[in-house]
């Protein structure tokens, strides 16, 4: 029932302050922080500016005018190769369902919304970070650990 009202929006500019918003609620729950917990500067700067003008698409499910979850998929263009010809790939974060909507498909929706706009701008992978509760969600679209991966942390 409630999933049949349930939409999809593109963000923009104008939602900036909800933006913020809901991605420090998701921090500070993901990290265990309290309600009140304080960011560094530099962390809620970046943010900003990612939402406004980076190469990305951050979604809302929206359940009439309240905002029942966030998901944003990011890209980036590296050099092209057989499997992947236009080098376009995305890496989706910062997929949250508030409580209250959890369990119902909320997250569904947004991740799906997000491979197929990902498929229409050309991206040939879409990577991402799973919790331990997101793994069967993203199993269940399509996802898998390819065992590929490697990384080197220069923060």
């Amino acid at each position: 029932e409630k999933m049949k009202k349930m939409q999809v929006k593109k963000t923009s500019a104008e939602n900036i302050e909800e933006l913020m918003e809901i991605r420090l609620e998701m921090l500070r729950e993901v990290n265990g922080l309290a309600p009140d917990a304080v960011f560094a500067p530099d962390l809620v700067a970046h943010s900003r500016e990612y939402f406004l003008h980076g190469d990305q698409t951050t979604v809302f499910a929206m359940d009439g005018e309240r905002i029942a979850g966030c998901a944003s998929i990011s890209y980036i263009t590296v050099m092209p190769t057989f499997d992947h010809p236009t080098g376009r790939r995305a890496h989706l974060m910062n997929i949250y369902t508030r409580a209250g909507y959890r369990r119902q498909g909320v997250g569904r929706l947004m991740v799906q919304f997000l491979i197929d706009e990902a498929k229409a701008r050309g991206a040939t992978e879409i990577s991402l970070d799973a919790t331990q509760k997101g793994v069967p969600l993203y199993q269940s679209l399509g996802f898998a650990f390819n065992g590929e991966a490697m990384n080197i942390s220069l923060g």
